[in-house]
């Protein structure tokens, strides 16, 4: 199996860590054959590991046991738990704090974090939230995704949050790229993950040091290449990509992230397939545009 070099053991949330995408059968059931080989294609292609159970792959309507498996089967895939971080969302403080706890079972080195997603909670519950979890002792990764939590971890929480010791790096996803400065002046050894595909050279020229990637779920090979170019500041190599691949990468930032990825997965050849339940298959203008853009990036030679 053939890994990134530049892959950090000691944090391995930094570099390429995939939200991964997960295959359903055409009955909605969980293909963990399809995941694992997934998982295994991915790292071979130049990603450093795996986010299983976010909201890419729909753990919201997962059982406990298909959740708990999908975790298994991530670690067994990757070869070495501290390639997988997997989120632990929850609607309770104390549910997360177990999801924590299974992934410390099964070898992880870092899980990721919503803040809490049923209630919106002012700073002190945020706060108690996250200290909940990382009581467990596994490197807790912050979430940011005030659209869809309505709680906005805005860069004075994040600085308190690893103030407390709670967390170690957030994954940023408000669109703002602009609060990439302000955390790193407010919390300057907090590590600033990109968290919307859509903003990546922004936020690398910024000075994030990882990518919680949608995308590389259907162009793993293409996205890490860009990844690694924008990193370094590399604009002669990064900027075209980044502008032949913009048209796909945007979808991650919309709501029927979910069902684009997968469609794109199953147009190149890998099994995305059905979504569950609320989430229905794309039509019309938006599934063209997703066809369109994915069937182009085929054309331009990404992989």
């Amino acid at each position: 199996m053939s890994v990134s070099t530049t892959w950090n053991t000691d944090r391995p949330w930094r570099g390429i860590m995939v939200a991964t995408a997960l295959p359903l059968r055409d009955d909605l059931s969980v293909d963990h054959d399809a995941y694992a080989e997934h998982v295994r294609w991915l790292i071979d292609n130049g990603c450093d590991g795996v986010v299983p159970n976010g909201s890419l792959g729909e753990y919201q309507t997962l059982t406990d046991e298909e959740r708990a498996r999908v975790v298994r089967t991530a670690v067994e895939a990757a070869g070495d738990g501290a390639r997988v971080m997997p989120g632990v969302s929850a609607y309770g403080s104390g549910e997360a704090r177990r999801w924590a706890e299974q992934a410390a079972e099964e070898g992880c080195s870092s899980v990721l974090l919503l803040p809490p997603n049923a209630y919106r909670a002012g700073e002190p519950g945020v706060r108690a939230h996250y200290a909940e979890v990382a009581r467990v002792g596994v490197p807790v990764v912050a979430y940011n995704n005030p659209i869809d939590t309505k709680v906005d971890l805005t860069p004075g929480t994040l600085a308190g949050l690893h103030q407390d010791g709670s967390i170690v790096a957030v994954k940023e996803f408000s669109g703002d790229v602009r609060r990439a400065y302000e955390i790193a002046e407010l919390a300057p050894e907090l590590d600033l993950l990109i968290g919307a595909d859509d903003v990546l050279l922004e936020l690398a020229l910024a000075g994030a040091v990882g990518w919680i990637a949608g995308y590389p779920n259907a162009f793993p090979a293409s996205c890490a290449t860009l990844y690694h170019a924008a990193v370094a500041g590399d604009l002669d190599t990064a900027r075209p990509l980044y502008k032949s691949l913009h048209s796909l990468l945007r979808w991650d930032s919309k709501t029927e992230f979910v069902q684009s990825i997968k469609l794109s997965m199953d147009i190149v050849g890998r099994r995305g397939g059905p979504t569950r339940p609320p989430r229905s298959p794309l039509t019309g203008e938006t599934e063209a545009a997703v066809r369109t853009a994915t069937t182009k990036a085929v054309a331009d030679g990404h992989r």
